[in-house]
């Protein structure tokens, strides 16, 4: 268990998080000019294989530290409030602690996305130093299948670790749908990471393109099950959920090119991790006319879309003004990877 000095570090941590996290929002309903979230990608490759993944490789070199710094000044440039680092597995780069430290050097928000196999207590010490702010898994069963090997059954250890060392915020995201083969464990999962003092979230598994998959009877009861056990912040912001649950499509603005932009490993700004090639521009060639064009184009794929990130941060324009038909290329909803 942590110590009481461990516990009061985190309440303070925690306070400074929440004043910032404020004031982004507050600056987002001033001006529509800025992303408000990043995802960025320093390696492709991953030490895992999960069969429903279309985001990583066995072979991709991690991006150089100094292209990766370059890509997190032009983000602060841009106005980004929050950066995500995300891969493949972000834990392979042998730089990931200076990439977290130029991000909070900037003033942005650093979060990571991982598998969480690489986690020892000395590497979350380190990841403690650096600066980050908050930490994702995603654990998909209680055992490991042909399906996905993040298990709760192999990172319970590590969500242990996680408990006794992290200051930074953890959130245990557990799934339905895409094949996993008992809905039920994502009840396992939830209850697991509450116990640990972590958030528990659940999300629906997409297809190949990010597109809605409906849930079963069984799947449905499991995620309205796990929805009562979010709190009150992620229901909210998470309510998109409940039609891809149904089968039903949702009525919304996307505003990814604008709002939030996904990075890749080879610097080029993408929809999300579903939609890359789309508008496949440089970053370091991304202006704020790109933001404003992007923010006013209607996404084609948008009323079948699971990608939970871009949802969440168009909660914050769902009340501004409607958006253009979108161009031929990007109204397909048809994933094109590099």
């Amino acid at each position: 268990m942590p110590s009481a000095r461990t516990n009061l570090r985190r309440r303070v941590k925690k306070l400074h998080r929440n004043l910032r996290g404020f004031r982004g929002i507050a600056r987002a309903l001033l001006s529509t000019d800025h992303p408000l979230l990043a995802h960025i990608i320093p390696i492709r490759r991953c030490n895992l294989a999960c069969e429903y993944c279309n985001e990583y490789d066995d072979f991709s070199k991690p991006v150089p530290l100094e292209t990766m710094f370059q890509r997190v000044d032009k983000l602060a440039a841009l106005g980004t409030s929050v950066v995500t680092i995300s891969g493949g597995e972000p834990l392979l780069h042998p730089e990931l602690d200076e990439i977290i430290r130029r991000i909070r050097k900037n003033g942005m928000v650093a979060g990571m996305i991982t598998n969480g196999y690489l986690l020892v207590a000395e590497r979350i010490e380190r990841l403690n130093q650096a600066g980050l702010e908050w930490l994702q898994i995603s654990i998909d069963n209680v055992t490991p299948d042909d399906v996905s090997k993040k298990s709760l059954k192999v990172l319970d250890k590590k969500l242990q670790l996680l408990a006794e060392h992290a200051d930074f915020h953890v959130n245990i995201n557990s799934v339905v749908g895409g094949g996993v083969c008992n809905p039920q464990d994502a009840l396992t999962i939830g209850k697991r990471a509450l116990e640990l003092g972590f958030t528990s979230t659940v999300g629906i598994i997409h297809d190949g393109s990010g597109q809605l998959q409906p849930l079963g009877g069984e799947e449905r009861r499991v995620y309205h099950e796990m929805k009562a056990m979010e709190k009150s912040s992620f229901t909210r912001i998470n309510g998109f959920q409940d039609n891809i649950a149904q089968g039903r499509p949702n009525e919304w603005r996307c505003r990814a090119g604008a709002r939030y932009l996904y990075i890749c490993e080879n610097g080029l700004v993408h929809y999300c991790s579903q939609q890359r090639g789309y508008p496949g521009t440089p970053l370091e060639k991304y202006t704020v006319e790109d933001i404003r064009r992007e923010y006013l184009t209607e996404k084609g794929c948008a009323p079948h879309c699971t990608v939970s990130c871009v949802h969440q941060v168009s909660v914050v324009d769902a009340w501004r003004g409607r958006q253009h038909p979108a161009p031929a290329a990007a109204s397909t909803g048809l994933v094109q990877i590099e």
